[in-house]
């Protein structure tokens, strides 16, 4: 396999940063789901909230390659219309993954708390504000909901590109296939 992506199939970076990708994602919704099962001021409570925060930032910087790396063509090729639909739920992924991480660092600074990332602290991006951290936190569990129906859907259209249309969709992402 081929490190960067070619015309028919992702490259070995490109798949595997998919998969870590998506590892990480789970580790952000369980971490932040997980918080539940704890009391408030915990200190695993707090921890889960912590790791929440430095993976959702690792997300970040994950997404980058993704945004400087070709697409490799569907084959055979599919109607224009699912080729819509597909660009628009990969376009609002990407723009959830790029933008929950800074409304999650967002909400930190405006209640004014340390922004955490593996040993180091971030600097606040605004002033404390606590009216202001709460609707930010509203709109981030909000678009955190709409992740969950993304991804779903996201899966859901690989596994019926694989197994009904049966194109090269789920195959071109998988890793160790030729």
């Amino acid at each position: 396999m081929k490190l960067k992506n070619s015309t028919d199939r992702h490259g070995s970076v490109s798949v595997g940063l998919h998969w870590l990708t998506l590892a990480v994602l789970l580790g952000v919704y369980a971490c932040i789901d997980l918080t539940d099962l704890y009391l408030k001021g915990s200190d695993t409570r707090e921890s889960l909230k912590r790791w929440h925060l430095m993976l959702g930032l690792t997300v970040l910087a994950l997404v980058a390659w993704r945004l400087l790396s070709p697409i490799p063509a569907v084959t055979p090729p599919v109607p224009r219309w699912q080729q819509r639909l597909a660009s628009g739920i990969h376009i609002t992924l990407y723009a959830l993954m790029i933008v929950m991480p800074f409304l999650g660092w967002l909400i930190l600074s405006a209640s004014g708390k340390p922004v955490p990332f593996f040993g180091s602290q971030l600097p606040a991006l605004l002033a404390a504000n606590e009216s202001l951290a709460a609707e930010l936190k509203a709109v981030h569990e909000i678009l955190g909901t709409v992740g969950y129906f993304l991804i779903g859907a996201h899966a859901m259209a690989a596994l019926f590109h694989h197994f009904v249309t049966r194109d090269n969709t789920l195959v071109r992402i998988l890793p160790g296939r030729p």
